[in-house]
């Protein structure tokens, strides 16, 4: 069984045992973190970048479980500049995506829309260059919204669910109140919130520090505009072939259509029947 097959398997097994208990409790505050520029890549890029059949390499996890900074790093693109040495986050998506500041978008010439992240249709294009060679994404370049991670049993805590936009209150030598940080909730998020490096240096918040809300905003109360959906903008398609090796909770969360088609020798973890249930999602077994 190939390495990065096994590495999905674990994360899986760890997620099962986390996912039912709460984070971390910080009197009612919610851990910061800074995410500077990063690239997430689909296997396809991967490969276009960095070789045929290349894997990325961790090189050390990040907050929420299953992810990870990668060893590899690429230049970003746009016909007014470039940034070296941006970071790959792991593990490949289905889907490339570029997020990077305001002030990174005037560097490359670029006007990327702010979205919540996996939101790209009809964002900036972008090109990447790698050490085997270079790609030109049509769409997936976005300044990230500021959003926080939190699983179910946070969500209650906080009385907030999936989608509502609050105001974040950070004290320190220059308070500030962020407004518009969606709330986003999954069995498989850890709580924190992700603001970018220019909101970070808007309110001299370092890596480490802890915001409260403040206000919450009921999602039914605001503009659509704050809600961006790929769902919500192109129609679903009926069913989805699956030829991977592995089929996860991750690959279910990312695949639109309601029927999902995989091979006899397909693994399925356990986690993804579970997700399967829970989205009402049809899995085929397909015959060889």
């Amino acid at each position: 069984m190939q390495e990065n097959v096994i590495q999905k398997i674990v994360e899986e097994v760890l997620q099962q045992v986390l996912k039912n208990q709460p984070s971390p409790q910080h009197d009612g505050k919610i851990p910061i973190g800074v995410s500077a520029r990063h690239v997430h890549l689909a296997q396809s890029e991967v490969e276009q970048l960095f070789g045929e059949n290349y894997q990325l390499t961790p090189k050390f996890e990040l907050s929420q479980p299953g992810q990870f900074a990668a060893e590899e790093t690429v230049v970003i693109a746009g016909p007014r500049g470039s940034i070296e040495r941006v970071r790959i986050l792991g593990p490949a998506r289905s889907l490339s995506q570029v997020e990077v500041s305001w002030t990174d978008a005037m560097k490359l010439g670029l006007k990327p829309p702010l979205r919540i992240s996996g939101d790209i249709k009809g964002s900036s294009p972008v090109t990447l260059i790698g050490p085997k060679g270079s790609v030109v994404l049509l769409e997936g370049l976005i300044i990230a919204q500021a959003h926080i991670h939190m699983s179910p049993a946070d969500s209650a805590r906080f009385q907030v669910v999936d989608g509502q936009a609050v105001q974040i209150k950070v004290e320190g030598m220059r308070p500030i109140i962020l407004s518009n940080v969606m709330i986003r909730v999954s069995e498989r998020y850890r709580l924190e919130m992700h603001i970018d490096t220019d909101e970070a240096n808007a309110g001299l918040i370092q890596q480490g520090a802890f915001g409260e809300i403040v206000n919450a905003q009921a999602k039914e109360q605001m503009n659509v505009k704050e809600l961006p959906t790929v769902v919500s903008q192109t129609e679903k398609p009926v069913s989805h072939q699956f030829d991977k090796k592995l089929l996860s909770q991750v690959e279910v969360l990312e695949i639109e259509a309601q029927e999902i088609v995989v091979p006899k020798k397909t693994i399925v973890t356990a986690l993804a029947y579970d997700k399967i249930r829970e989205l009402n999602k049809t899995l085929t077994i397909r015959s060889e």
